[in-house]
């Protein structure tokens, strides 16, 4: 796991304060009721079908049994919430909302509602699936979970790659290694010129999408090389996709398609310092052949270029 830097774990504490007072927890109107934000929760919990049982409400609240029984006393008088032994467990509590409580989570959904479609309205559209993304990756790590998103491989032109991989590509290495215009103008004018050409037969680019999102990128070209020699380009993973298997399915898929093809070997260049993605080069076929000093992305580094003969094991996941 990386760890983050005293900055950012204050830059996110600020984010989450803020977020905390603009859904109105501090208010005592939480979602235009008088209830406390305890109870809007369990209202909401009931209502959606999320807690059928007190045992379940408490879970989810994660709040203590004997809190939970004090919450449910007072919806209960308020007739918001009727708590009947449960038929099939006698040990256990059904909760169900009366029609007045039924009525209450409608107005607090339609509040609801209307507040995150307010917010969505200044962000452009597609942010939404970041911001809705992104806070379930951060809920599910405030809960010591290891969320792996769940992602879908796909290939061709996409709109929004050339635009994905050069960000990804400039931040990473500008952070790492200190890369900057020189590498970054590279990377967008060199694939800017491939996709051009990406629809010819022996040429394919692969990339990594959640949600409809660019996350990572492999693409082979087929044509800057020797006649038969297949050229690995642009392999990057983002930040929020690392740790996932993306850049392992990534590359077996990349050279599955050289194989079909029938490539008589692939080659791609790299530099020293990029430990883990040597180690998937060298885990699906790649031998390093040649180092040497270069400048070629901005900034000196020891060059280094890996060759894979046509079906060298290793290809497939």
């Amino acid at each position: 796991m990386v760890k983050s830097s005293p900055h950012k774990i204050q830059e996110i504490r600020r984010a989450s304060r803020r977020l905390v007072r603009a859904l109105g927890f501090m208010k005592a109107n939480l979602a235009g009721t008088s209830l406390s934000p305890s109870a809007v929760h369990a209202i909401v919990e009931i209502g959606s079908g999320q807690a059928g049982r007190a045992s379940e409400l408490a879970a989810t609240l994660q709040l203590e049994k004997s809190t939970v029984s004090r919450l449910l006393d007072r919806l209960s008088e308020k007739g918001l919430l009727t708590v009947t032994p449960s038929a099939r467990d006698k040990r256990a509590q059904d909760l169900e909302l009366t029609a007045s409580g039924a009525r209450l989570y409608g107005e607090i959904e339609r509040f609801a509602d209307a507040q995150v479609s307010a917010a969505l309205e200044h962000l452009p559209g597609s942010c939404h699936d970041t911001v809705r993304l992104g806070l379930e990756l951060y809920a599910a790590a405030l809960q010591g979970e290891k969320p792996k998103p769940e992602f879908q491989i796909q290939s061709g032109y996409t709109p929004g790659i050339l635009a994905a991989v050069t960000e990804f590509h400039a931040l990473y290495y500008a952070q790492n290694f200190e890369f900057g215009a020189v590498f970054e103008r590279k990377v967008a004018t060199e694939m800017a010129e491939f996709l051009a050409r990406v629809d010819h037969p022996q040429n394919e680019v692969f990339y990594a999408a959640i949600h409809g999102r660019v996350v990572g990128s492999v693409s082979i070209d087929g044509e800057d090389l020797a006649d038969g020699v297949a050229h690995l380009r642009w392999f990057i993973v983002g930040d929020q996709a690392r740790g996932t298997g993306m850049g392992q399915r990534l590359l077996a898929e990349a050279l599955r398609f050289v194989d079909d093809m029938g490539f008589a070997e692939t080659q791609l260049w790299t530099f020293r310092g990029l430990q883990a993605a040597r180690h998937l080069y060298e885990q699906a076929g790649f031998v390093l052949v040649e180092e040497k000093p270069g400048q070629q992305w901005g900034k000196e580094v020891s060059e280094q270029k890996f060759l894979r003969p046509h079906g060298a094991s290793g290809a497939g996941p």
